[in-house]
């Protein structure tokens, strides 16, 4: 079934051919909010004063295949990548040691944080831990691991069960170096972990409690009024938030920059690891003196700073239509149970944002109910990887139906669907998506009288001309009919690589 070949053993062999990698690296693994918690890591260190030179290692890559490697939070230059990208093709193919495409990028990326000399790492698992490719890191380099939510995913490799999937994610733990865990929905995950750090002598520190505080107009400015207007567009609120970080006598108030409450046990896995720079960064590392140059401010100004593409982010796109229209894309990398969760979640509370503010900017909240419902059109465009045992049903059931707040008759949904296969992703064969038809299968039986719009059947094998394509007339069928006076959200989700497809249609960076 698979082309992946979980060992180490050939990177081992090719990286005592290679530069030595030396730079100090913060280690991630997780299930879901790997990305994010790099994100807010790399903007943190990039704050401080003077700032770190900070690269990042992300997978997968979003649109093309260099800008998972950031140094600074900017995607390094193709000229960059190929350049050291040469260099380990050409030592494995003279050792003959025949690496897979993800092997290969990440010694690439390696090397590159080498050359460039960059004096913090903050290194994403691509898959489980204690077999990826990323986990060929030396003790000796690591600054802190940490763990985000473990969930279901990936079965056929990391095993059937919650607990078998902890495991081989803890098993980035090192002898001596804090390991940070991030608060889990399974309770076994804590059980497994917590053994696994101690079979490695690891240090197993808690996340920090980041919390939700009430809107305050003198540190947060004038709060902004959610509009899905797309001439007018205004993007929720960022949550104010507050916490206490062992490090510091004072207390953090900032705006969290990312959307949906699981962005508050991130944070809290990323201050988790911040604080542990404080407190336990091994001797042969500690020319770095964080304590001097990471203050509350600077942690402040890295957490405004984060951005994160792809991970419940708007845009506002012109779409080419007869009339020439404009829509709010809400797109998201939803991929399993868990994060389609995680996404629903968030719908209800934008539908909750909408039926209790104005229904444009220019107008001022009122507490009395307008004369008829407000109206929102919800058209999700959807794909998904087809990655046995994860069903279709397992990772659309939290999306269909939309479940509207309770007792809030204040707004009408209704929703639409678009389903599409997504453009295969360059170096990754084993990635294939879910044909539309079973797609619709699915959809029909979780909201059978939902309009649908369905693309071809056929599996896109080229350079994803045929991708994009079908993205472009689900978009120009989402915004086909809109009423001036409805709302009206696209949902682009299902996978990451069909956020790509959007970036790559709509040459959004």
């Amino acid at each position: 079934m698979s082309s992946i070949d979980l060992s180490l053993v050939r990177l081992q062999q090719l990286v005592q051919h290679l530069p030595l990698y030396t730079r100090p690296t913060i280690h991630i693994a997780g299930t879901n909010g790997k990305g994010s918690v790099s994100a807010y890591l790399s903007h943190i260190l990039a704050s401080s004063q003077p700032p770190f030179k900070v690269g990042r290692y992300n997978s997968p890559h979003l649109v093309v295949v260099h800008d998972c490697i950031t140094i600074d939070n900017k995607p390094i230059t193709p000229g960059a990548y190929n350049t050291e990208r040469s260099l380990v093709e050409e030592a494995d193919k003279q050792h003959e040691t025949a690496l897979s495409s993800f092997e290969l990028l990440t010694l690439t990326a390696f090397q590159i944080f080498e050359r460039e000399k960059v004096d913090v790492a903050v290194v994403e698992v691509g898959m489980g831990g204690r077999l990826d490719a990323t986990n060929i890191l030396p003790t000796s380099v690591i600054l802190a691991s940490a763990l985000t939510a473990v969930d279901l995913d990936h079965q056929a490799f990391l095993g059937p069960t919650v607990a078998h999937i902890a495991k081989e994610k803890a098993n980035i733990a090192r002898p001596g170096r804090p390991f940070i865990i991030g608060r889990q929905k399974h309770p076994e995950v804590d059980s497994v972990v917590q053994d696994v750090v101690a079979e490695q002598r690891g240090i197993l520190l808690p996340s920090v409690q980041v919390s939700q505080r009430e809107w305050d107009l003198d540190l947060d400015g004038e709060k902004p009024i959610f509009s899905l207007d797309p001439d007018k567009f205004e993007e929720p609120p960022h949550l104010p938030i507050s916490c206490h970080l062992p490090c510091f006598n004072g207390t953090l108030r900032t705006l969290l920059p990312l959307f949906g409450d699981h962005q508050l046990d991130n944070l809290g896995i990323a201050l988790g690891v911040i604080s542990s720079l404080f407190t336990h960064v091994p001797e042969e590392l500690a020319l770095l003196d964080f304590p001097s140059k990471i203050t509350l401010q600077s942690i402040g100004d890295g957490i405004r700073a984060t951005r994160w593409p792809g991970r419940l982010s708007f845009h506002t796109i012109d779409i080419a239509t007869a009339g020439h229209k404009r829509a709010v894309v809400l797109l998201d990398g939803a991929h399993n149970s868990a994060s389609s969760q995680t996404l629903s979640d968030y719908l209800v509370h934008i539908v909750s944002t909408l039926s209790r503010g104005p229904r444009h900017p220019t107008e001022k909240s009122t507490r009395a109910l307008p004369p008829s419902p407000r109206r929102l059109r919800l058209t999700y465009i959807l794909a998904l990887s087809h990655s046995p045992p994860k069903t279709p049903l397992e990772t659309l059931s939290p999306l269909l139906p939309f479940r509207s707040p309770s007792a809030d008759h204040s707004i009408q949904v209704t929703t639409r669907l678009a389903l599409l296969r997504f453009t295969p992703p360059d170096g990754m064969p084993w990635v294939k998506s879910v044909s539309p038809s079973e797609l619709r299968q699915v959809a029909s039986l979780l909201a059978p009288d939902t309009e649908t719009w369905v693309a071809s059947e056929a599996e896109n094998e080229n350079s994803g001309e045929q991708g994009c394509a079908d993205l472009s007339a689900a978009l120009k069928w989402a915004v086909d009919g809109r009423h001036g006076e409805d709302d009206n959200l696209v949902v682009l989700a299902g996978s990451l690589y069909l956020v790509a497809d959007f970036y790559r249609l709509h040459e959004i960076q």
